[in-house]
């Protein structure tokens, strides 16, 4: 490798990542605009228009902002896609369509729509969206609910759902097998009473029950519902709600009501809603853990009571998870997880261990990282691996264990292992090893459960989950095991032509640049591969890979983003901090693995006015 070049390169890509933070001095991030969020959001307000004419005057120009968004951002090919970097797909096209019906437009937009409905119809119409989703209904039946609001479709192809389940104590939920996953239980609520407002049971003695229940399972709703008004900070979710509370004559309801005022506040300025308000707590703990990558002190950073504070000190009321976990941001709608308890772990690691630390810091960082340590031993599934949310949920795929959970839990445990002696880490390390062993792939690959790639089959990305398991191996010495050695061949062998890794054949150009590779591919491949046994990669694959990357910071293309990123139900986003961040980590790690190679000369500015 030309070091000089990769220390400019890393000095570069570090100083613009530190450019990125507020004036509180942590990362917010940008998430990308979202037609799927922006058709739900439409459908809501209209229909809460339509219940409640008073709101026209305050709703109507979201709503044609709304509209205008969605035909502005059409696909050539008359489908939508989740991000505008997205391709077409059913979901995102039909909700689109029942946004344009249910505001008003199919005349005006008579042509738009045609299109759209000709894709739709190529893709298998209903029973196309059906074998999208298959047996999880999470997603399949707020669309179809969505549709039937639209009168696109009878309610007769709706499933009901069993609202009235809600109003059992959280702790029996996994107990029933819910038709839809963990964090869906506010669609369960609103959407069940919406199918079954306007199709109710035959069964008279079912008909009573399930009244008897809406009452109860609305004060669910209410006691789920966090102050931003937002479920889970997510408008589609919001929105579902809200529509379904609208339609049957409960737009003055106290939830449909705070769910409108979430929509107001998270619209963009071109009339769109994200995916999700912000990840600000992740993209935090990946620029603090990129940035240590690189030998910079991290300790003279001035997020630290920032990241602590995001803990949840009590029973969460959406989950009813335990205090000690960390959500994706600090707003009200999180809810703690096993991906961002992990990062917040390694990242207060990095603080702990930093010259700039004083002893009553220390303290406070051993004591959240137990409490966390203590969240993610209580969460590890009967299988080894750790889910998402919550433990023994997994009927439905974003409840089970994921390969790329439990390998960050694995290293948020170890890296505070001497400080948890009172834990049984051990066992859960071993556990969490013998399921990776189960889940890898024949092949040598895992994948993973929240991140995906639109080029591949089945929308998977086996970069990103071979990636994330490598590094565990990493972590606890373990890179020339059989698996790791099987891993690292394996994702050796994925480097494209150009030197980098990821991507498609097909990338749309919109993605940014000319090539097939993805920066945040590229750079997570660069970090695992480093500390690969070298009996199994060929020499030239670092210096080309780190190569493309640097070619990519020097023209300024580095930033480009690309939607690799899975939300709920699988719904695609991107992130503007995804490829800075990972560019500045794997930089930094290549600059670290060259132990003569002296560190940056630059200092991490401390101050967050920058």
């Amino acid at each position: 490798m030309d070091l000089d070049r990769l220390q400019r390169c890393y000095a570069i890509a570090r100083d613009d990542l530190l450019a990125q933070r507020n004036p509180q001095g942590h990362w917010t991030g940008e998430l990308s605009t979202s037609a799927l969020s922006t058709a739900t959001a439409v459908s809501a307000l209209q229909l809460v228009v339509r219940n409640d004419p008073a709101q026209t005057e305050r709703l109507q120009p979201l709503i044609d902002g709304g509209v205008r968004y969605l035909t502005e951002n059409q696909n050539p090919d008359g489908g939508w896609g989740d991000t505008d970097r997205s391709y077409s797909n059913i979901a995102t096209s039909m909700l689109a369509v029942a946004a344009l019906t249910i505001a008003g437009r199919r005349e005006e937009l008579a042509d738009q729509i045609a299109f759209a409905e000709n894709y739709i119809e190529a893709h298998g119409g209903i029973p196309g969206l059906r074998r999208r989703y298959g047996k999880d209904k999470t997603f399949a039946v707020p669309i179809l609910t969505n549709y039937a609001l639209a009168g696109l479709v009878d309610w007769r192809e709706v499933s009901p759902l069993p609202f009235e389940l809600a109003c059992l104590p959280q702790k029996f939920y996994k107990l029933m097998k819910l038709p839809v996953v963990s964090y869906a239980i506010p669609a369960l609520v609103a959407i069940g009473q919406a199918r079954y407002f306007h199709r109710p049971p035959w069964n008279p003695l079912l008909r009573g029950l399930r009244a008897a229940a809406a009452n109860k399972s609305l004060k669910v709703l209410q006691r789920m519902q966090p102050a931003s008004g937002g479920y889970l900070e997510a408008a589609p979710l919001t929105s579902f709600v809200v529509m379904s509370l609208a339609s049957i004559g409960q737009a003055k309801n106290r939830v449909a009501v705070n769910g409108v005022r979430f929509l107001l506040d998270s619209v963009r300025p071109d009339g769109s809603w994200p995916i999700d308000t912000n990840l600000a707590n992740w993209a935090t703990t990946l620029s603090i853990n990129a940035i240590a990558a690189g030998g910079d002190d991290v300790g003279t950073l001035d997020c630290l009571p920032w990241v602590l504070a995001n803990q949840y000190q009590e029973t969460h009321p959406f989950t009813g998870a335990d205090p000690g976990g960390w959500g994706w941001t600090d707003l009200s709608g999180s809810v703690p997880d096993a991906d961002d308890t992990p990062g917040a772990m390694l990242a207060i690691a990095h603080f702990f261990h930093s010259p700039s630390s004083d002893n009553e810091t220390r303290r406070q960082i051993a004591t959240a990282a137990r409490n966390g340590a203590r969240w993610l031993i209580d969460l590890q599934n009967g299988d080894g691996g750790w889910p998402t949310f919550c433990e023994g949920w997994g009927t439905q795929p974003f409840d089970r264990s994921g390969s790329d959970l439990t390998a960050h839990a694995i290293r948020a445990l170890h890296v505070w292992r001497d400080e948890l002696k009172e834990l049984p880490v051990d066992r859960a390390l071993e556990r969490g090893f013998r399921y990776l062993e189960k889940q890898q792939r024949d092949d040598g690959s895992w994948l993973p459960l929240w991140f995906g790639n639109q080029d591949q089959y089945d929308d998977e990305n086996p970069i990103y989950g071979t990636v994330k398991v490598l590094l565990a191996y990493r972590d606890l010495g373990r890179m020339t095991t059989d698996a790791a050695r099987k891993g690292a061949r394996w994702l050796a062998a994925q480097q494209n032509d150009d030197g980098g890794f990821g991507g498609g054949s097909s990338v749309p150009t919109l993605c940014g640049g000319a090539s097939e590779s993805s920066v945040e591919e590229t750079a997570l491949a660069v970090e695992a591969l480093l500390a690969a046994d070298k009996r199994d990669i060929s020499p030239e694959i670092l210096p080309q890979a780190v190569g493309w990357l640097c070619q990519g910071v020097e023209d300024g293309s580095y930033v480009n983003c690309s939607p690799i990123g899975f939300y709920f139900s699988k719904l695609w986003y991107y992130e503007k901090l995804y490829p800075r961040v990972m560019t500045v980590a794997s930089l930094g790690a290549a600059l670290q693995a060259n132990a003569s190679v002296p560190p940056a000369p630059e200092t991490v500015t401390t101050s967050s006015d920058h």
